[in-house]
């Protein structure tokens, strides 16, 4: 395939681990087209499942399917961005990011097409895996370019940077689902999707160049992948920071799976202010976020922030659950909201610095690290989706139990793993 676009990375300095060149450059190595570029990238996930979600009670009425078999459709996509991410990523590595970014593109634009057209609940399902399958190369690529551009702090900045798109998306998404669903089905949806993808598809194209050079790229085959994922989860703190997000992540994706159910079958909201609700919780996260890059990263280590998110994501998790409950009587709508907005906003200060401390280890192979990152975050999020509905949707429960859970496992991941107390080697562990 012909490279168009202009080269957004120069030629490394540094030796033969590849690292980032020094980041006093940082600044002037991606312009506004290649920012919102990648921004586009890591938004297309979350659009893929936010925009679809207030069609979520209208599915199930339409192909005449339980609650619980429909919801198997956010988790056949996730999924399949986690296996895919598995995949693209170490093929990144080998082949560069543009050529396995475009092809993933088209298979996306194409699975998206005929998920608008399916007939019934099981083809929904299974193309809603491919879908997830190719719309992991947005994710995985876009985080590795990230990693081939910055170093140190620079890339934190850069991560919370990106939520200003990226964190839009839930806004939009659920606002555009909604509005969808005044004027056409939940096919709609998907069609609205389908246009989104070939657009990002051609801004890819035209306007985000190779940020591999040839000499920076892997060797080897399928056992050279494995061996040098092998040896990422042999760190302990990059694993540790890997399964602390990986964890946040399913506390996230609980809200984003359980919320349809919870807020407009539970509390009686419609589609349109169940939309609201979900754009303003995003609201939280991006001004988190932009807090966490512009005002604490620098002057505030990020294992303190994202000791800080830890402890008010667990913090929210307690209080939704004893709401839920009943322990504090029946709750109304409002209450819980603002129970909600407080853990979705708290995921700015986890979701960024998880994954810059994580990458921060691994300039040798940051497809195949940002591989490991998403598919736990994608796997344990799978995980959790079905277990929100175990109990009907008609209780707010499960979903506080998962959040609960999932919130102390990630911490105690944090604290057991990357032992953020103890001072460590800064230099990333060699190339493998």
């Amino acid at each position: 395939m012909p490279e168009r676009g202009p080269a957004t990375a120069p030629t490394p300095t540094s030796g033969t681990t590849g690292s980032a060149p020094a980041t006093v450059t940082a600044a002037r190595r991606t312009g506004l087209l290649v920012t919102f570029v990648l921004g586009g990238l890591t938004a297309l996930p979350p659009l893929s499942m936010d925009m679809y979600l207030p069609a979520l009670p209208a599915v199930t009425s339409s192909l005449n399917s339980p609650a619980a078999t429909v919801q198997l459709t956010l988790t056949a996509c996730l999924i399949g961005m986690a296996l895919g991410q598995l995949v693209i990523g170490p093929m990144s590595d080998k082949w560069g990011r543009r050529t396995p970014l475009l092809t993933g593109m088209v298979v996306y634009v194409l699975a998206t097409a005929v998920c608008a057209f399916a007939p019934t609940v099981e083809l929904l399902i299974g193309f809603r895996l491919v879908q997830g399958l190719a719309g992991a190369a947005a994710i995985v690529i876009a985080r590795a370019a990230v990693r081939d551009l910055y170093d140190g702090v620079e890339m934190a900045r850069f991560f919370s940077t990106l939520m200003l798109i990226s964190g839009a998306a839930p806004i939009v998404a659920p606002l555009v689902g909604g509005q969808v669903l005044r004027f056409a089905d939940w096919r709609g949806v998907f069609l609205v999707l389908t246009g989104v993808g070939a657009l990002l598809t051609v801004l890819v194209w035209r306007g985000l160049g190779e940020t591999l050079p040839p000499e920076r790229r892997q060797t080897g085959g399928v056992g050279a992948a494995l061996h040098t994922m092998r040896g990422l989860l042999a760190d302990r703190v990059f694993a540790g920071y890997t399964l602390a997000g990986g964890f946040a992540f399913a506390v996230l994706f609980s809200y984003i799976s359980a919320s349809p159910f919870v807020i407009q079958e539970i509390y009686g909201a419609s589609a349109q202010e169940f939309s609201l609700l979900f754009g303003i919780n995003s609201v939280g996260l991006i001004i988190v976020g932009q807090i966490n890059g512009k005002l604490l990263v620098g002057r505030v280590s990020l294992d303190k922030a994202l000791a800080v998110g830890l402890a008010i994501i667990t913090a929210a998790s307690v209080a939704l659950l004893a709401m839920s409950s009943g322990v504090f009587g029946k709750a109304g709508l409002v209450p819980v909201a603002a129970a909600l907005f407080v853990l979705m906003s708290a995921m700015g200060l986890l979701l960024p610095n998880t994954n810059a401390q994580a990458l921060m280890r691994t300039p040798h192979a940051a497809g195949s690290a940002s591989a490991l990152l998403g598919t736990s975050s994608f796997l344990v999020g799978a995980i959790a989706s079905p277990l929100v509905g175990i109990a009907g949707e008609h209780t707010a429960v499960p979903m506080a139990v998962v959040q609960l859970v999932c919130s102390l496992l990630s911490a105690a991941c944090f604290l057991g793993l990357c032992r953020p107390w103890r001072a460590r080697e800064s230099a990333a562990p060699a190339a493998p």
